[in-house]
């Protein structure tokens, strides 16, 4: 498609929108003039679904009819309430029903997913992971190798772009991968890397770690909801995300987990127990010695956190009702597409306003992360006075992420109407003295 910069054309492809309804199902914040604001800011936190608050309040009403009785009677039975959210957690990252749970958060999800894959052993004990990893996963690692004895300086190896460059070649994945062969012990990236917005060859990077005999596992915090996902067929060993993002679940809301399926009867599998993980069957027996459940759910501790998984169900439906990410990601690559056109037409040059993330939309989900060289903090809080928001990551980033549930084309024609003018004070030859 050839785009124009104009209201005109914004407005035609929000005409054509199949998803566009979808944007009256979200509570839209407002600009300092009141009028709604452009928020691209769903790669930290997504909007607020409008079903969300009768969602929990139901639970409430449960709550106060029934008390500890909600645990087992119709509509809510909380003994069961994060089954509910199964299928559709596997349909949305590509999975069998028995390869995924939802609880927890993710950094904790994290950890107890490294307690069973991260399995060091002789020379096999490094980690692979890209550099500048967000800081939850940097920490993750360096104390999961620390309880097994290893220095994180020697164990974790850091992948870093080529001189000059902003994001990994796959290539260059793949050919580190090999380089430490029967030393690698695990390959763990971000599905989408948090700062720069590049989407990662998940699957290539599954077969490399394979054939070197390591495990391979994602944090798809900012990849779940963004991109389509096959987990089990890319042969991923596990993976976890947060719903906060774009899954529009909540702030501090719960998690979700992937094992593969190869892994679900495996009670061998060292692994931090709880009570709720246990064989259902036999829970309430209350008798010494662990059994997990089979499949994901057997990496559970506690019972579902009812609140935050209400949300997380009216939420998913929202996604299934719009389609799935099929439908999803198709919007989403012209949206984005368009944005990386209106801001190349705002009249910065590329000395000063750089897009880091990839061109190739196989290469990056909804967020444009902008490397702004000059003035970067003056130009984020000029987006803000003019009722986008944006999110600022230091030294010198904008980032930028139209969601395709509620996100516009004329929203992201705002967006490059209000750089064009900051690139008009920017260049002009006052702001130059």
């Amino acid at each position: 498609m050839t785009f124009q910069n104009t209201p005109d054309f914004a407005q035609q492809l929000d005409a054509q929108d199949a998803l566009r309804p979808f944007r009256e199902r979200f509570h839209i914040p407002l600009a300092p003039d009141g009028a709604e604001a452009v928020y691209c800011c769903g790669n930290s936190l997504g909007l607020q679904p409008k079903a969300a608050r009768a969602a929990v309040e139901a639970e409430f009403q449960s709550w106060q009819e029934h008390a500890v009785e909600g645990h087992f009677r119709e509509p809510s039975c909380w003994m069961h309430y994060h089954e509910t959210l199964t299928e559709a957690s596997a349909r949305l990252v590509g999975a069998q029903p028995v390869e995924v749970v939802v609880m927890n958060n993710l950094t904790v999800n994290l950890h107890l997913l490294l307690i069973s894959f991260y399995r060091p052993q002789g020379r096999r004990y490094k980690v692979l992971m890209e550099g500048g990893a967000f800081p939850s996963d940097q920490y993750a690692l360096e104390s999961q190798v620390k309880l097994h004895g290893y220095q994180p300086d020697d164990a974790i190896v850091e992948l870093t772009p080529r001189p000059g460059e902003h994001t990994l070649r796959t290539q260059d994945i793949e050919a580190r991968i090999q380089e430490l062969g029967e030393e690698l012990a695990l390959v763990i990236l971000g599905g989408v890397n948090y700062y720069t917005g590049q989407a990662f060859d998940m699957p290539a990077i599954t077969r490399a770690g394979h054939a070197v005999g390591a495990t391979v596992g994602f944090d798809l915090a900012h990849a779940a909801g963004n991109l389509q996902l096959q987990l089990h067929d890319w042969d991923v060993d596990f993976a976890c995300w947060c719903t906060y993002k774009y899954l529009n679940s909540g702030p501090g809301g719960t998690s979700g987990v992937f094992v593969h399926e190869r892994f679900a009867d495996r009670p061998d599998l060292p692994r931090l127990a709880g009570w709720w993980g246990h064989d259902v069957s036999e829970r309430f027996q209350m008798k010494k010695g662990f059994r997990p459940m089979p499949g994901a759910a057997g990496w559970q501790l506690s019972n579902a956190q009812i609140f935050p998984m209400a949300i997380h169900r009216a939420a998913l439906a929202l996604v299934d009702e719009a389609g799935g990410m099929t439908a999803l990601r198709q919007k989403s690559e012209q949206l984005t597409g368009y944005l990386e056109f209106v801001l190349r037409e705002a009249g910065l040059p590329a000395e000063v306003l750089e897009i880091i993330t990839p061109r190739d939309p196989a290469q990056r989900g909804c967020q444009l992360s902008v490397l702004v060289h000059r003035q970067g903090r003056a130009l984020f809080d000029f987006l803000a006075e003019r009722g986008i928001m944006a999110d600022w990551r230091e030294p010198n980033v904008i980032r930028l992420a139209p969601v395709p549930l509620y996100n516009s084309f004329l929203d992201v024609w705002r967006i490059g109407q209000a750089v064009a003018a900051w690139s008009a004070v920017l260049l002009t030859p006052a702001a130059n003295q």
